[in-house]
């Protein structure tokens, strides 16, 4: 007898068997993957050829990506090591945040956006992007080199920034004093922390170390544990995200640390592909046409400027032209983050439909021209040039 079709199964098919053809496509173009599975998204999803109606069940899954690519980047951060990398980073972040808010909130407000819709746009507009950034950014220079250093403190201390900012929306929309929030963060995060050094050292390390010749048992540990913190710092008000990250930086000591980040990764970039395919898959096309004048003056100001904003700000601190330029371009472009922080706002009501969509398509606009830039003239994994193309 004929099984009826699973729709899980069939939106698996079509996202991954379009994947791969789009992931094709993008390379041959030069440009770094996540952008094909948001294109692929747009495609097929509801706002597309409706190929798949409903992708909340995929948006739940693909949240999972962002936990294991944040678990991942904290495996490879040892605390001695964050703690030198954040306290330089600290003023560079701060100080390019400002000036990205107050920029980008002003020019929005030139278009006609309230008051209280430029200031959110402004906030979104701070951040670059962590996958991106990563992504690109060869494997040999994100380990050792001074550069990889420079992205990563600045990147992990934004996404702090965005955390917060998610906290005070909720507080904002409704559900709770924002101050309430912000102080939830600043009590329960150290709490956490704690909590996890204190399981990692004597519960979960001792216990690799006892069976450590078992690889199946070592995955299925640190998939565990990564899940398992991600859920008790979301009991605690804070995100699957951050818990995940402080999951991470728990290991990093660990002599076991680069094995489980190998064997994750291949985990971590099927989620990944959810989550880029969601975000596309969420983008209603028809409303570019009336956001389309405010896009192209933000993004554009965005990567011209950031880049610039950056190189000021980390030549400010002692670093070398060179570096302090290719640090700029690489993080030149707006966050996921920020696709986050829109879609939180219109459901607390605290932005329209339409600025919302702002943020959304400048975000993806400055994925695509900040990725092909960085393609053409940096070393990446998917460089034009045999020169530039690193691992």
């Amino acid at each position: 007898m004929h099984e009826a079709q699973n729709p899980i199964i069939f939106s698996l098919f079509l996202i991954f068997t379009g994947a791969a053809l789009f992931a094709t496509l993008a390379l041959y173009a030069r440009q770094a993957l996540p952008i094909a599975y948001i294109m692929l998204g747009i495609l097929i999803g509801p706002y597309g050829f409706k190929l798949i109606d409903n992708a909340s069940a995929i948006e739940e899954m693909a949240q999972i990506g962002i936990m294991f690519l944040l678990f991942l980047l904290g495996l490879d951060l040892s605390p001695q090591r964050l703690l030198h990398m954040l306290r330089k980073a600290t003023v560079i972040t701060l100080g390019t945040s400002l000036v990205f808010a107050l920029a980008s909130g002003w020019i929005v407000w030139l278009f006609g956006y309230s008051l209280g819709e430029s200031l959110l746009i402004g906030m979104a507009m701070t951040f670059s992007s962590t996958i991106i950034g990563l992504k690109l950014l060869p494997t040999r220079t994100l380990h050792h080199q001074h550069t990889g250093e420079i992205i990563i403190s600045i990147l992990l201390l934004q996404d702090m920034l965005a955390i917060a900012v998610l906290l005070l929306l909720e507080g904002l929309g409704g559900r709770g004093s924002s101050l309430q929030g912000l102080g939830l963060l600043v009590i329960t995060l150290p709490l956490l922390l704690g909590f996890a050094f204190l399981a990692a050292r004597y519960v979960l390390i001792p216990l690799i170390g006892k069976f450590d010749k078992i690889r199946e048992y070592i995955f299925l540990t640190a998939i565990g544990w990564c899940l398992g913190i991600s859920e008790v710092a979301a009991l605690a008000g804070l995100s699957y995200a951050i818990g995940a990250f402080i999951g991470g930086v728990a290991l990093a000591s660990s002599p076991i640390s680069l094995y489980i980040a190998d064997s994750l990764k291949p985990l971590r970039d099927f989620f990944l592909v959810l989550f880029f395919f969601s975000l596309g898959a969420g983008f209603d096309l028809g409303m570019l046409v009336v956001v389309a004048l405010p896009t192209l003056a933000l993004g554009t100001v965005l990567m011209l400027g950031k880049p610039w904003v950056f190189r000021g700000f980390l030549q400010w601190t002692g670093e070398r032209p060179r570096i302090a330029m290719e640090v700029g371009v690489r993080l030149g472009q707006v966050s996921e983050f920020a696709l986050l922080i829109a879609v939180m706002a219109q459901q607390t009501q605290l932005i329209g439909r339409e600025a919302s969509y702002l943020v959304q398509a400048t975000t993806l606009l400055t994925f695509i021209a900040s990725t092909y830039y960085l393609v053409l003239n940096y070393p990446t994994p998917v460089a034009i040039s045999d020169s530039l193309r690193r691992d």
